[in-house]
This record gives C-alpha cells, sequence and structure tokens, in this order.
C-alpha cells in the first residue's frame, strides 16, 4: 500500500497527466468522421464514432475528419504447389482533420498489419479475412484517436 502511495506521488509530481481525461472529451466528440464506401471504412469510421464518443451527426461538429484507406493484400506463405496458405493485410489511413471552416488543422497517417490463414472452404477464408481486417481497423481507430487526442492535448 505503501508503495502505491509513493507511486502516485512521484506521478503528480512529475507532470503526468492523462490524456483522455474530461477535458478532452468534449473536443474529441465534436468531431464529424466523414463516411466511407468501404467494408474497411465503415469499420473504421464506426469505431473512430466509438472512441472519440462522437453521435455520428454532422450538425454541431466543430471538427471535420476525413479519411482515405488503401489496403495491400500479400501472400507470404506459399505450398509447394504455390499455394498461397496466408496472406498479411496492410491497411493504411490517411486523415485530414479541418475546422468548421475547412481549414486543416492537423493530419496523419497510420498503418495496421493483420494477418489471416486460407483454409480449405471459401466461406471459412472469407471469413477469418473479414475478421482480420476489422481488428486492423480497430487498431488504426485507436492510434487515430490517440493521435487528436495529443494534439489537442498540446494545444492546451
Amino acid at each position: 500500500m505503501f508503495a502505491v502511495t509513493l507511486l502516485c506521488l512521484a506521478l503528480a509530481g512529475c507532470g503526468f497527466h492523462p490524456l483522455y481525461g474530461g477535458k478532452l472529451s468534449p473536443q474529441l466528440a465534436s468531431i464529424y468522421v466523414e463516411p466511407l464506401g468501404e467494408r474497411d471504412g465503415y469499420e473504421l469510421r464506426n469505431q473512430l464514432i466509438d472512441l472519440l464518443g462522437s453521435d455520428g451527426r454532422e450538425a454541431g461538429k466543430a471538427y471535420r475528419l476525413k479519411l482515405t484507406l488503401n489496403q495491400v493484400s500479400n501472400g507470404v506463405t506459399l505450398q509447394n504447389d504455390a499455394t498461397i496458405t496466408r496472406y498479411n493485410d496492410t491497411l493504411t489511413a490517411t486523415y485530414v482533420l479541418t475546422d468548421a471552416k475547412g481549414a486543416e488543422i492537423t493530419r496523419g497517417s497510420q498503418t495496421s498489419l493483420s494477418s489471416f490463414n486460407v483454409s480449405n472452404s471459401p466461406y471459412s477464408t472469407v471469413a477469418v479475412q473479414q475478421d482480420s481486417d476489422r481488428r486492423a481497423a480497430d487498431d488504426i481507430a485507436d492510434r487515430i484517436r490517440m493521435d487528436l487526442g495529443v494534439f489537442f492535448s498540446s494545444r492546451r
């Protein structure tokens, strides 16, 4: 118990402040995430809306977040007959945050790598690929939220 108290005092003295406190929540919630057309974009947008604490509606938002996705799939494991049995999917999201007037505030890019195995069942392969892509989108959404949190935190 004494060690925990000592650690808390040390953290308070070093200037440590949690990134996602109550002070950043209103700013993050005031970001409108623009819709994306593809399935991975849909997953990414929904995850970002949840993580930012937004309602997904454009009305009354102070900021707009525009995302562009690029996905590359590479076969990484081959059998003797040149059949691919494992893929690595690289999902890259580039984002631009603008204010309500359209002026760019910040931009960035995040990349996530996910892998999946090919099975004998085409349905199973599609299902595991979609799950792999969803996990990559969730990872990127979390990283973008961190980027935006650090950005807004540094502006104070």
